[in-house]
């Protein structure tokens, strides 16, 4: 964190030293200048790169840090597009390079004056500060993300399998990966898809950290903060795809007043995206299931199979020997 305060503060400094008109102009109209210019090939098109950035108002306040995200961001260098998508920049620099950047927010919001912020007035500009921290190519850049996604997957499966095996637990596996075991069998009717089904649940990680539930008690005592929710059954339509794959078959599962739990890898959950904060990219939750009520609704009946009537030929009639006498 002093790296990060020191190199924004020296980039402070020489910002302010130098005026604004001895910036460079790019042709689509931003204005630039680099701080740095380190040895090597600048960057060609195609190529990726990860770059941190801090992104500022003219009146130097942060809207969004790289460094305070925790990670860079990566690009592929193509033709610039718009004064804003800095591809006019990468290929001035280098490995390494820092520059700022002054993009016009006049261009930014021709067009759509009705979406400029109070704090891009006419004539401000929208500041980039940034650094490249690495340059590859795209086949480079694509096996090296391929390596990092099938490290994360391993390991995902060994913490599942960590868990499944910690916690004691019994569990049937479906051809998508869904494991489950159900923990309070039910002889009253499975549902159907279209059927509305009500569900009580309780959502955690590997950690056994609870992240969302519709049951009050389980919620306050772990501290969730989930104001103006209704505590209550939530209702499923089943076979709409409004919920995770993972519940969309094991539901399915269940007869009306079952209970279960189900171990629901990323792959038919939230997958790389993972959801906002509380769940990260191939994250394997664990649900605790009840299946409160099932409301069906009225199934067509399926028409009984044609029976074909089988024919029988008569035999012919055969004629008796004639004997001769």
């Amino acid at each position: 964190m002093m790296k990060y305060i020191l190199f924004i503060l020296a980039l402070t400094i020489t910002v302010s030293v130098n005026a604004q008109t001895d910036m460079q102009h790019t042709p689509k109209g931003a204005l630039y200048q680099v701080f740095t210019h380190n040895t090597g090939d600048k960057i060609a098109l195609n190529s990726v790169v990860s770059f941190q950035f801090i992104q500022k108002t003219d009146k130097d306040s942060v809207l969004f840090s790289t460094y305070t995200a925790g990670h860079p961001v990566q690009v592929q260098v193509v033709a610039p597009k718009n004064v804003g998508d800095l591809m006019e920049i990468f290929p001035l620099l280098t490995l390494k390079d820092s520059a700022i950047v002054k993009v016009p927010t006049d261009s930014i919001f021709v067009g759509h004056e009705d979406q400029r912020p109070p704090f891009f007035p006419k004539g401000s500009f929208l500041t980039f500060i940034l650094k490249i921290e690495k340059v590859q190519s795209l086949n480079d850049a694509i096996a090296e993300r391929n390596a990092a996604i099938e490290k994360v997957k391993a390991a995902e499966i060994a913490d599942a399998e960590k868990y499944i095996t910690d916690h004691k637990l019994t569990l049937k596996t479906t051809a998508s990966g869904l494991k489950y075991v159900i923990t309070q069998p039910s002889l009253k009717p499975k549902p159907l898809k279209g059927d509305t089904l009500l569900v009580n649940y309780i959502g955690h990680g590997l950690d056994d950290k609870v992240f969302d539930t519709s049951i009050e008690s389980v919620a306050k005592s772990a501290g969730l903060n989930q104001p103006g929710r209704p505590y209550e059954p939530i209702q499923v339509v089943a076979g709409e795809g409004r919920v995770i794959a993972g519940w969309e078959e094991g539901l399915l599962l269940l007869n009306e007043g079952a209970k279960a739990t189900f171990v629901i890898p990323s792959d038919i959950a939230y997958g790389a995206q993972g959801q906002g904060d509380v769940i990260k990219p191939y994250s394997t939750l664990v649900f605790d299931i009840e299946l409160v009520k099932v409301k069906p609704i009225k199934h067509p009946v399926a028409p009984k199979p044609a029976v074909k009537k089988t024919l029988h030929k008569k035999k012919p009639l055969q004629k008796k020997p004639v004997t001769k006498s």
